[in-house]
């Protein structure tokens, strides 16, 4: 670590030092304030209707929690930013920061590809769900799910807290981002091997594991017979599948190689899968699923 910037560095994506951004305040705060309270109601709606507590509805809380997380973790520290113009965020605070993005980020990759999982064995295995999809194994999937995600994280950040930066303390993102990290720092080929490393370990397989699932799910639902059926089926995973799209729709982006070209692309990005997307998951998944749609409509007329 350079001692020049052992305290800290300026966040320079949205607003420059000292000038205040109040309107662009006001988007990010009905932005953050929407994501968190669509989360929570729908966490509430899964922890308070017990019909909801099947493996789909106890993976879809754990969505939530990610999403909330995800928001929390980026939009208050800019949210500040833009209000006092002061961009400054200290080397603690910068890899506090980022050791809690990947964290989550880890541990949605590998939840979304858990959630396709159990689509694929409710539609093509029906006969086998409640013996593969008993409670005990998904305590398991789940702990795996989170620890995998926590011990990537703290080995990332671990290799990460010995780069070196030499070209500027100025973080042209909005949260502090490794790619963003990388862009300032001496040349560190170590670093960049395992940061795409990473990448191509969770993104890829996690990925990979989605859409065989879906693909397997696809053919099951062709050889329905009937079309109520089929539509029935169907149903069942038709938000999991637009949360999978938008989520990796966005977030490869990250995937593609450290260039200064990218700077503006990567925060377009950045905003729409740490912000927007975790603001639109509750919405459609209680507009695409009657269940929750349901079950919501039954805790709003019981108080």
């Amino acid at each position: 670590m350079n001692k020049s910037i052992t305290k800290g560095f300026q966040l320079v994506a949205f607003s420059n030092y000292g000038s205040r951004q109040p309107l662009l305040f006001l988007v990010f705060f009905v932005i953050y304030f929407l994501g968190v309270l669509g989360n929570v109601i729908i966490l509430n709606v899964i922890v308070v209707c017990r019909h909801l507590h099947t493996p789909m509805y106890i993976f879809l809380s754990n969505l939530s929690s990610v999403d909330i997380c995800y928001l929390t973790i980026t939009l208050p520290k800019l949210m500040y930013i833009l209000l006092s113009g002061d961009n400054s965020i200290s080397f603690i605070h910068c890899f506090t920061q980022l050791y809690f993005y990947n964290f989550i980020v880890g541990t949605e990759i590998i939840l979304l590809s858990v959630m396709a999982y159990d689509r694929y064995v409710a539609i093509c295995k029906p006969l086998h769900y409640p013996l593969i999809m008993r409670k005990k194994n998904i305590v398991l999937l789940l702990c795996v799910n989170w620890i995998s995600g926590c011990l990537n994280s703290l080995l990332f950040i671990c290799i990460a807290s010995q780069l070196t930066f030499c070209h500027s303390t100025e973080i042209h993102h909005f949260y502090c981002d490794a790619k963003a990290l990388v862009k300032i720092s001496c040349p560190t080929q170590f670093f960049q091997i395992m940061f795409h490393f990473e990448a191509l370990l969770f993104g890829p397989i996690s990925f990979l594991i989605s859409l065989l699932s879906y693909i397997q799910i696809i053919r099951t639902i062709l050889q329905i017979k009937s079309t109520n059926s089929r539509r029935k089926a169907f149903s069942t995973c038709t938000s999991h599948l637009t949360v999978l799209t938008i989520f990796y729709g966005t977030v490869c982006t990250n995937m593609t190689p450290v260039s200064k070209n990218s700077e503006m692309s990567d925060q377009i990005f950045s905003v729409l899968y740490t912000a927007v997307t975790p603001m639109l998951n509750p919405l459609i998944y209680s507009l695409r699923n009657k269940d929750v749609k349901n079950a919501l409509v039954l805790l709003l007329l019981s108080h």
